[in-house]
């Protein structure tokens, strides 16, 4: 995906960063928010599980996360979560 010259000329005047290393940011916040719900709901409950959360607290977390993103994911209901993880 190209990347916005504008934004790469205004990321350059605005934080010393070289043309590259703005481009390199760029593209991987877009990747980091291009990953899909189901992708997200999966690595986050991954993560969250990890450090002991338990699965009422990690689904109204994930939730909270979604509507809260750039792009906002679809409102999923816990048991829509639920399917995502389990199947």
């Amino acid at each position: 995906m190209p990347v916005d010259a504008a934004l790469i000329s205004h990321l350059v005047a605005t934080t010393g960063l070289s043309p590259a290393e703005a481009t390199r940011v760029v593209e991987d916040v877009v990747a980091f928010h291009a990953e899909p719900v189901e992708d997200y709901v999966r690595r986050r409950h991954a993560d969250l599980k990890t450090y002991g959360a338990k699965n009422p607290e990690i689904f109204a977390r994930i939730a909270e996360e979604l509507a809260a993103r750039v792009v906002a994911a679809p409102q999923l209901s816990e048991r829509q979560l639920r399917r995502l993880v389990y199947g």
